[in-house]
């Protein structure tokens, strides 16, 4: 295992709050500022913004066309956070995934769930909205999903478990594998690369990322349906 020492945890730090515009310090000492229980800490939110390229345009519908899937991302994504952990932009990401189902002869629709950070749970509750009944997850530090109707939340056709290893090109696959399960194939799961070393390098960051978004969760707020301009 390779030591995180403290300057570099106070970097991640840094980095993570300049990101989120946030002025305070995240107090890990409070009883309620909890990740399993994902309840929002008031004091620790953020206003999301108004990004041109990401627009909500509503509650999210159940769809009925047999030909599209759902993107589901988490509370955070492109409003609070900007980009995953292997340093894709949130709207390169999307692009990436739209191309993906694109190139299958399907097409995507975008939805943002604020119920749970978990990414399970977000591709769970998503893929009962898609028409084909095949959603993918993807959280803000860019860990991913591919999930299917009527299947246990832990139960997923494919997971990506390793954002710091999830690149453009991954993205484009996942698009591409979810589509080619929406059409009732059974494909090749997306080669992913075997990095020992993404795990301990990477693991405090995502625990800040995780936090942050964590605390964007709003339970009971209905998904919302996302313009997404590529």
């Amino acid at each position: 295992m390779v030591d995180i020492d403290e300057n570099l945890v106070r970097r991640i730090v840094k980095e993570v709050l300049a990101q989120t515009q946030v002025d305070t310090p995240i107090d890990f000492s409070k009883d309620n500022n909890t990740v399993n229980n994902e309840k929002p800490v008031s004091d620790s939110a953020v206003a999301e913004k108004n990004v041109s390229w990401f627009q909500p345009v509503g509650v999210a519908k159940p769809g009925y066309s047999k030909d599209e899937v759902v993107i589901a991302v988490a509370p955070a994504f492109a409003t609070v956070l900007t980009e995953t952990e292997s340093k894709v932009s949130h709207h390169e990401a999307l692009r990436q995934l739209i191309a993906g189902i694109e190139e299958e002869g399907l097409k995507a629709r975008v939805v943002k769930v604020y119920d749970t950070s978990d990414v399970s749970f977000i591709s769970a509750e998503a893929d009962k909205i898609s028409g084909s009944g095949i959603a993918i997850g993807l959280q803000s530090k860019g860990t991913a999903i591919i999930h299917q109707k009527d299947q246990e939340a832990l139960n997923n056709l494919e997971l990506f478990g390793e954002a710091p290893v999830v690149d453009e090109k991954m993205f484009r696959e996942i698009g591409k594998n979810a589509a080619r399960y929406a059409k009732g194939d059974s494909p090749e799961p997306v080669a992913q690369p075997n990095d020992q070393m993404a795990r301990p390098n990477f693991q405090a960051i995502s625990a800040i990322l995780h936090i942050r978004e964590t605390r964007q969760v709003v339970p009971g707020k209905p998904a919302e349906e996302i313009k997404v301009t590529i």
